[in-house]
């Protein structure tokens, strides 16, 4: 009985589920160091770092949408860069064309984004046609709408009234500050402390919480370290930010999504039954799981989100273009895989799919820089997705290897005593 309770050391399935989250970050941190050693420290610079916000916030919106999608069991949504096309189309038609209140278009966009979903998801949900091929079939479906609303021209400019939730800044005080030789904005530097304490205040209101249900947590050091580290990153990115315009408007945007999704995945019934549905369907019908509305509800909400990076990306364009979001769809799905989420469902989380968010963006802003073309930059993103979907499989076959041969040696041994006895 002894040997067989050291056998298993506590605490190894918490490690093994947060070890790719955590390789992720460092390896996050690693690409980033290099990139910076080779750009001669350009790809630091406040106004790059403010433009690889700009210019990975739809990344983030969809691939937040997109995890939701491969929790439910490995299920993706490959028409997500046709939503942005044809939700930038009709914001282009509505606010240029038509002379509509801003607004009110984005809300009128808004609702004909959900509407996608709920075309999507009922084909998914409750007929049980492949999502591959429901979205595939919408991927040429919306495109097609889209070129039919702009008749291949290009729409612009948005007024400023548009432009301003995703490309302006948010209004700073203490202009004029210098702080450490540098003029930073006062604002920035607060947001970035105030979300150094935020982070702080709910991992040990987590962990704490863990503890009292009596689950294994990881040792109070390798907490604080984390802590501190985090922490130090998020008040280091919001003063380099300070030292250029202060924070991108998108970027509020994007923290109110990161916080609410990674909320009701972790902390609500619903969250926790999308999970079960991707660990096993079968399991989670019979104990009472609604899978079909939770797989409806889930390309609902890809189909919302879909609509909020078209008017996003849209306005970062500063145009409603028939060419806009090809290929936004494998950003989205390489960001979900790089940051942790298996292809089979069941795993990932909302912050992981940021880190892989934020590895693709930090790699296409440090390639650009370097002078790498667009064709080389590809072939570099596939390797990363590759090595990132490899490290995935080879961290599980290590980790479930003792489980096996632990089980095994305890066959054998309870064979050799039957055979004693």
């Amino acid at each position: 009985m002894s040997n067989s309770k050291r056998s298993i050391p506590p605490g190894l399935t918490g490690f093994g589920r947060s070890i790719k989250q955590y390789s992720m970050l460092v390896a996050f941190g690693v690409i980033a160091i290099l990139l910076y050693v080779m750009t001669d420290g350009k790809l630091l610079y406040p106004m790059n770092v403010s433009n690889i916000v700009f210019q990975n916030a739809y990344v983030v919106i969809l691939a937040v949408g997109m995890l939701i999608c491969i929790l439910t069991g490995g299920n993706i949504d490959l028409s997500v860069g046709s939503v942005v096309a044809l939700i930038s189309a009709c914001a282009g038609t509505f606010i240029i064309s038509w002379k509509w209140n801003p607004y009110l278009s984005m809300l009128l966009c808004l609702g004909i984004g959900v509407m996608v979903g709920v075309w999507q998801g009922f084909w998914i949900a409750y007929i049980r046609i492949p999502a591959f091929i429901v979205t595939l079939a919408g991927m040429m479906v919306f495109r097609g709408l889209a070129l039919i609303i702009l008749n291949g021209l290009t729409l612009a400019p948005f007024p400023q009234s548009f432009l301003q939730f995703s490309t302006g800044y948010v209004p700073g005080i203490g202009e004029g500050i210098v702080l450490f030789g540098n003029t930073v904005n006062l604002t920035s530097i607060l947001v970035g402390v105030l979300a150094a304490a935020v982070y702080c205040i709910i991992t040990v209101m987590s962990a704490n919480g863990k503890r009292k249900k009596g689950y294994s947590i990881q040792k109070p050091w390798a907490i604080a370290a984390k802590m501190v580290c985090i922490s130090a990153a998020l008040i280091w990115f919001f003063y380099i930010l300070s030292r250029y315009r202060g924070i991108p408007t998108v970027l509020s945007i994007l923290g109110v999504l990161i916080l609410l999704y990674g909320y009701a995945t972790k902390n609500t019934v619903v969250g926790r039954h999308i999970y079960a549905l991707g660990g096993n369907q079968k399991a989670a019908r019979l104990s009472g799981v609604k899978t079909q509305e939770l797989l409806f509800l889930a390309y609902v909400n890809m189909g919302f989100l879909g609509a909020v990076a078209g008017l996003v990306f849209g306005a970062r364009l500063n145009a409603a273009s028939p060419q806009a979001g090809i290929g936004f769809e494998l950003d989205a799905i390489a960001a979900c895989f790089i940051g942790g989420a298996s292809a089979y469902g069941g795993i990932g989380t909302v912050g992981g799919a940021l880190i892989g968010a934020l590895i693709m963006g930090v790699l296409n802003n440090g390639m650009s820089i370097m002078g790498i073309s667009s064709n080389m930059q590809q072939v570099v993103k596939g390797l990363v997705l590759l090595a990132a979907v490899a490290f995935d499989v080879i961290s599980k076959q290590h980790i479930e290897l003792p489980k096996f041969f632990f089980l095994t040696g305890r066959r054998k041994h309870a064979a050799g005593a039957k055979q004693l006895m």
